[in-house]
């Protein structure tokens, strides 16, 4: 590791080009401040190459290094990225893409919109396994040519340098915001398996090295075509426990902190003038398995709903860090109705529906992860349901093995929640409500409502904004009704960020923040 007057990159390049005489080691003097940003993640990326970008920390440093056709700006925006411009046909079907000119990779690479296919046809990539091309598939020919079943995409083609043409399989409203997810982003045409370890891109910063379970680390790239990181250098380190990342952010050794949730009350003292909020895309919620006996019967769901005081559990679990849900839209998007009321906390009605059900006693189980928050939640909902006349048995597992049980629809409850993967309320309605999707690819409550299933595919299809609202209010509505799941909260973010640090924000989803106006003072 570097000392404390020498910044990692700073050292490494010194190594570098001290060659090149006095003046540049002169420029090594370990009296210079050390102005590295320092960011941390619980956990290593999987790998740095985009078509492995299956969890958040990969997805994270792939925005760094690589660039998409469009971004996702901290505010939760599609914005222009490779490409300048783009225009949709009046189907909603083809996009055309021009591409900017002049664009190069880290290894000097020029940008074409040949590069723009083989990147695309490597992130479908027939017969592999790990990656996660689906947001890819609304591309015509996509899904089969990623199953081996042809040996191209006919949906991408290329009528010049600089341009490149899609067309759909059928409308979908949402298609850009999945350009602007990790597993779109641009490699270059040579890229192979070494990608992993050793990325090139087109991104804002450059990589130098990863010590894994340790730390990455990066370099702004000077050359980059779009708006110049401010800060020199970046320090990605792991730190699995969110306690130690607190304890090191107040040793003055990173620049940005999520607070921990027990730790909420002291820190809106101790670091008031440094905190941020920002409601997250994301939902706390139990799926209920409405395949399963009593709970097929939406009395029953919406009687466990009654039973639990989660207005309780909100604050004594997570510091009052939510707003409760009615419904499976987060504020913030089109869809949620700040004006319905949550499910109020009301045993004696619970124990009336769940007798008019035919269920005044009820045994069921409900499955959870090792998450020590999960574990608090799970015995708060087991000794409010038991004065409604629920028995609960709580299964603990590894939280592969209790997703896995919930996927394959033998679990009666399971306790989880949902990151949005983009910012638009289909993310939190197609994959989570949708029949097409039981199970593994989201809707754990295996909910299957013909008009529910309507009301969602018009709203994906259609390009008017306006429509668009207004059906996922509807949908978020007959959604609270039907009560698939127990409605819990959507979480609030609550990050810190030191006082000597400017231009940081909590980005709307995970690969909206780029680090770009970031910096430490002078």
């Amino acid at each position: 590791m570097a000392g404390p007057g020498t910044t990692p990159v700073r050292k490494y390049l010194c190594l570098v080009f001290g060659t090149f005489g006095a003046w540049a080691l002169s420029q090594c003097s370990t009296a210079t401040p050390d102005r590295t940003l320092q960011y941390a993640l619980s956990q290593d990326p999987r790998s740095l190459d985009p078509a492995l970008s299956t969890d958040v920390p990969t997805g994270e440093m792939v925005t760094l290094l690589y660039d998409n056709l469009v971004q996702q700006s901290v505010e939760g925006t599609v914005v222009p990225g490779l490409a300048r411009h783009w225009t949709i046909d009046s189907t909603g079907s083809q996009y055309v893409f021009t591409l900017r000119s002049g664009v190069k990779f880290h290894d000097g690479a020029t940008l074409t919109a040949a590069t723009v296919r083989s990147s695309i046809l490597r992130a479908l990539a027939p017969g592999s396994s790990g990656g996660r091309g689906w947001p890819l598939y609304p591309i015509q020919g996509a899904r089969e040519y990623a199953a081996g079943a042809t040996h191209d995409v006919s949906g991408i083609t290329t009528p010049d340098d600089s341009t490149v043409v899609m067309k759909l399989e059928e409308p979908l409203n949402i298609f850009l915001t999945l350009l602007a997810m990790p597993v779109a982003a641009i490699v270059p045409a040579t890229a192979g398996a070494e990608l992993g370890e050793h990325p090139v891109g087109t991104g804002p910063w450059r990589f130098v090295s990863w010590s894994h379970d340790d730390a990455l680390i990066f370099a702004a790239n000077a050359d980059y075509w779009g708006t110049r990181p401010r800060s020199d250098s970046l320090r990605v380190r792991i730190i699995p426990e969110e306690l130690t990342q607190a304890a090191e952010y107040e040793s003055g050794r990173l620049s940005v902190v999520e607070v921990p949730f027990g730790e909420t009350a002291r820190w809106e003292v101790t670091h008031a003038a440094e905190l941020q909020r920002r409601p997250a895309l994301r939902a706390l919620y139990v799926a209920i398995n409405t395949r399963r006996g009593p709970l097929a019967d939406p009395r029953v769901r919406r009687a466990l709903n009654l039973a639990v005081d989660r207005d309780a559990i909100l604050r004594n679990v997570a510091g009052g860090r939510g707003v409760l849900a009615a419904g499976t839209i987060p504020p913030g998007l089109a869809g949620h109705d700040s004006t319905r009321r949550p499910y109020p906390f009301d045993p004696e009605a619970a124990k009336r529906l769940l007798a008019e059900a035919g269920h005044a006693t009820l045994t069921i189980q409900l499955w959870r992860s090792s998450r020590p928050i999960y574990a608090r939640i799970a015995q708060s909902i087991q000794q409010d349901l038991a004065s409604a006349g629920v028995t609960v048995e709580i299964v603990e597992r590894d939280a592969a093995s209790a997703r896995a049980a919930a996927r394959n629809g033998e679990a009666d409850l399971f306790l989880t929640d949902w990151y949005g993967d983009y910012p638009d309320p289909e993310n939190f309605t197609y994959p989570l409500l949708h029949s097409r999707n039981p199970g593994a690819a989201g809707n754990l409550a295996f909910l299957r409502d013909a008009g529910l299933d309507t009301l969602i595919l018009r709203a994906r299809a259609t390009p008017d904004t306006a429509l668009k609202s207004r059906l996922m209010l509807e949908i978020d509505r007959r959604a609270f009704e039907m009560a698939p799941w127990i409605f819990f909260w959507f979480p609030v973010d609550l990050w810190a960020m030191r006082s000597d640090v400017e231009g940081w924000r909590i980005p709307a989803v995970f690969n909206g923040q780029r680090w770009l106006e970031a910096r430490v003072r002078p």
